[in-house]
């Protein structure tokens, strides 16, 4: 049986957002007159949602205390609504499988643990709107990834059982989030993580190139 439908993780997968999140995150060190995270290093502080990211961040210059984090949080939120969209780009190849999932009646959905509405706002900056069928992004109405209360969600809205589902990210969360919902995930090689991450964390293809993606479609 043909798959119905593929679900995205967005950083990463979709998008060339690193500059974006980078910009922002050392926007508020500067605030707090820390020294900028260099670049490389944001492809490890994201993945498990925003405000793990600014902990992770705020970390290593003695920020732990959790009412001090979520006043550097709130005031990052701030920045971000301004900046999420900063220099984000496709991922090359992406909008052209996006084309190729369409030429076959496959549905299309975004799940990401972005805040929900920065999370409409890059993806509809990077790609025409109405290009996905569905963007949900972390809020409290659901668990965030890799919980599969998200993926099951897009699922439904998408009309595809999870068995019917291609589940596609770059990073362990991804991996764990299409395994917990029951869908075939695949791991792409252009975004932030290694091949042996995805690989350790199951998932069922490894692809490099966009396109070939299409090879794990059925008939």
């Amino acid at each position: 049986m043909m798959k119905k439908a593929a679900i995205f993780d967005l950083d990463g997968t979709i998008g060339e957002t690193l500059v974006s999140i980078a910009h922002c995150t050392n926007l508020l060190m500067e605030e707090y007159g820390f020294p900028p995270v260099e670049l490389e290093k944001f492809k490890y502080l994201v993945g498990d949602g925003s405000k793990a990211l600014i902990q992770r961040a705020l970390e290593p210059n003695g920020i732990k205390d959790p009412e001090e984090v979520d006043v550097a949080f709130a005031r990052y939120m701030e920045i971000f609504q301004e900046g999420c969209t900063y220099k984000v780009v496709p991922c090359a190849g992406v909008p052209e499988l996006i084309a190729e999932l369409k030429k076959k009646s496959v549905k299309v959905g975004v799940c990401t643990n972005k805040p929900h509405l920065q999370a409409v706002k890059v993806v509809e900056t990077a790609y025409p709107k109405g290009t996905f069928d569905i963007i949900l992004g972390q809020s409290d109405e659901r668990a965030k990834k890799p919980a599969p209360d998200m993926a099951l969600y897009v699922a439904d809205k998408l009309s595809a059982a999870p068995e019917d589902c291609l589940y596609l990210g770059d990073t362990n969360t991804d991996m764990q989030t299409g395994k917990n919902a029951g869908m075939f995930t695949i791991g792409v090689l252009w975004g932030f993580r290694p091949k042996e991450e995805l690989v350790e964390n199951h998932a069922d293809a490894i692809v490099e190139r966009p396109l070939q993606v299409l090879d794990y479609l059925g008939e």
